[in-house]
This record gives C-alpha cells, structure tokens and sequence, in this order.
C-alpha cells in the first residue's frame, strides 16, 4: 500500500473537511431560523418608503429609531408587529419646544419594534401607578415633562384664551377677520348623530408607567384597542354623550397592518358614516403626537385638580389654492371655539392651535379636526383624564353652535 508522503496536508485535509461536515447543518440551520429576520427587514424598508413625505425633523427622527430598531451595538433584534401591550415610561423638566406633526399620509409618531412582555391584570389607572420594571442601562431614554400650553409667547396669535400657531402665509390680522365670524356648521339638536369620532392611526399608544426615562426599545404602537387611541376616542365619545351630544365612535385601525395609505382609506370610512348619516357635521380624528429633542422625550403636560394631564393640541388645515378645501376658515373657526371653550375651563390643557397648509380629509365637513392627545412620552391615564376634560368643553362649544 502506498503511504501518504505529507503527513502534514493530510492532517490538514481531514480538518478541513470534518469542519465543514460540521458547519453545514449550523449553517443551514442559521439560515432557516434567520428567515423571519431577513422578511422583517424588508417589511421594515417598505415602512420606511411610506414615509418620504415628512418634514425632516419627523424624518430624522423615524430615520433613528429605523437605524436602531434592527441592531443594539451586536445584538440583533427582531422588528415584530405593533406590541399589543406597549413597554415602559418616564417623567421630567422644562425646555424649548419640537414637534413632529405629520405630513397627510405620513405618521408623527416613531415606529420600531419592542420586547414584547405581558400586561398586567387590572385597569390602566392602577397598572400606570405600579413599580416600572428595570431597564437596563443601555437602553433608557431621557425624558421631560413641559407646559406647551404658550402662555407668555408674542410669537403666537392670542385667542383670549388660548393660542394659535400660525404656519400659513396669513397674517394675524387676516386671522383676527376670519374669526369674527362664527363656523357655519349646521348643527341642529334634533337628537341624530352630529359627531363622528374616528382615529387615522388608531394603533398610536403610549409609556405604560410614570418614570423618569423612557425605554428605547419602545415602540409606542399597540393593536390593543384598550392601550392606544381608541381608548381615547372612547372616553371622549362618553364624556360627550354624558353632556348631551350624539356621538358615533369608529375604532378601525386605518394603520394596521400597513401605515402606507392611512389617510386614503379613513376618508372612505368617512364618506360611508357622512351617507348613512347626513347629520353629521363634526368629525374628529383623535391621534397622539410624538416630540423628541435629540433622543429626549417631550412629555407635554399640566396638573388640572392636583392630577397630571397631557396638553392637547388642535390641528386645523388651511388651503394654499392646491387642497380645494373650499371651508377650511369653518373648520379654523370651530378650532378656536373649541380652544377658547377649554382653554377658559381648565388653564393650560391645551397647547395652542397647529394651523398650517395640511389637508388630513377635512375638506370633508365643515368641523373635522385632528386631535393630538399628549405624545408618546405621556402615559394613557394622562390621556383619559384629558379627554374627559376636554369632551366636557367640546360639548359646550358643541350646544353654542347649535342653530
């Protein structure tokens, strides 16, 4: 039998063959298991196209978490769908304000995946007041608590009370003379529906505790309607109903599972409630906004009766002659009825009224606005006290109007 002359490249053959006997099923194995990571990043990029409409400090911002959402340093994470039960929450300090409201079609707050854990048995009021769990170090966020409200700033139109930031091309003498004029709404109390609740971006929630940071891995989105906006709209809907007005509530998730196409498919919910019900006139599209300055969380908040409640903000549309929005001065007018009407009851619940050239289908009545309850700093408790503050004042601005 012949024997093999080199010792040392046979000893190197049979290595390198036993280690590829071995790779072979890890590798298959990593590959096969690697499948859901690599569908959830494409899923990821098509979100991240659904967005390019953004003003750049929203974009910037969903750019951060969309960097960060895929890997922590080494680790990698998978990017799952929106969290039925959102993760933990913080608390904080004056600053400088810095919203990101969305363009139409776009989404103001940030989307990324998070740990999901289990919620806790019990109502929101006592689960926000339990112990947060620990977050690890690498993980926590800043964040602070501020009054948005505008008090004490020339740089926005006083409505006495209450305020109004001017993004148009109008001048607040153009603005004085519009709001001489009460909204032409068409309310009438002849006890049918006159209000339609409903929510673009339903799946919007919120920091599950009272805390002083925020976790990262947050995703302040949730399928649960009992966690995100719908719960909001609903505690609106009652308080509303409770002081005398008909209100409809639609809890459809217009963002899930795909955001791309929010605002197209609201609308058509909207024109189908308008049909079936002629009566309404005021339509309201309750969102949450999402402020972060540099990784900081904004928690926009007052203290209304020694409890904590987050600033609500009104969005009100305007026409630059490409919307064809031709009642957007009705829409502004009822903003400002409801500013006045709860800026009068309860000092500082709301910060001042966002008026720019968006559209948001409130070229649809005469009354439709967006609603921004906190932002995803603040916790839902503060957000259900709010609209139960805020639905008491809507509803006597509601009964003012009536013809």
């Amino acid at each position: 039998m012949r024997r093999y002359r080199n010792p040392k490249k046979f000893i190197l053959l049979f290595f390198t063959i036993a280690v590829a006997a071995l790779s072979f099923p890890l590798i298959k194995s990593g590959l096969y298991h690697s499948m859901p990571f690599i569908q959830s990043v494409g899923e990821r990029l098509a979100l991240f196209s659904a967005f390019s409409d953004m003003p750049a400090q929203s974009l910037d911002l969903l750019e951060q978490r969309f960097n960060s959402e895929i890997f922590y340093g080494d680790e990698e994470i998978d990017a799952p769908e929106p969290n039925p039960n959102p993760v933990p929450s913080p608390q904080p300090k004056p600053q400088e304000e810095s919203s990101s409201v969305p363009e139409q079609g776009g989404e103001a707050s940030s989307s990324g995946p998070g740990e999901e854990w289990e919620a806790d048995e019990g109502d929101e009021e006592t689960q926000s007041k339990e112990a947060p769990p620990e977050i690890p170090a690498q993980y926590r966020g800043d964040m602070i608590e501020e009054d948005l409200s505008g008090y004490d700033s020339s740089s926005y139109y006083h409505l006495e009370p209450g305020y109004l930031r001017n993004y148009t091309k109008l001048d607040f003498d153009d603005i004085e003379e519009i709001l001489e004029d009460a909204p032409a709404l068409g309310l009438g109390g002849n006890g049918e529906p006159q209000v339609l609740i409903m929510h673009t971006h339903a799946t919007e929630a919120f920091e599950r505790y009272d805390n002083i940071f925020y976790d990262t891995r947050n995703t302040w989105r949730s399928t649960d309607n009992n966690m995100n906006m719908v719960a909001v709209g609903e505690e609106l809907a009652k308080t509303l109903r409770e002081n005398g007005v008909n209100v409809l509530h639609d809890s459809t998730q217009h963002d899930y599972p795909s955001y791309n196409g929010s605002y197209e498919r609201s609308a058509e919910t909207v024109k189908g409630y308008l049909e079936e019900y002629p009566s309404i006139k005021i339509v309201l599209d309750v969102h949450r906004d999402a402020i972060d300055r540099n990784g900081t969380l904004v928690r926009p908040i007052t203290t209304i009766d020694g409890k904590k409640a987050a600033q609500l903000m009104i969005i009100a549309g305007s026409d630059d002659g490409t919307m064809n929005m031709p009642n957007w001065r009705d829409n502004l007018r009822f903003a400002a009825a409801i500013q006045r009407q709860a800026e009068g009851d309860f000092e500082h619940l709301m910060r001042p009224i966002f008026f720019c050239y968006r559209k948001y289908n409130q070229d649809l009545t005469r009354g439709s606005l967006l609603l921004e309850f906190g932002s995803h700093g603040n916790t839902l408790e503060e957000c259900l006290y709010t609209a139960r503050l805020a639905g008491q004042s809507i509803a006597q601005a509601i009964k003012d109007l009536e013809e």
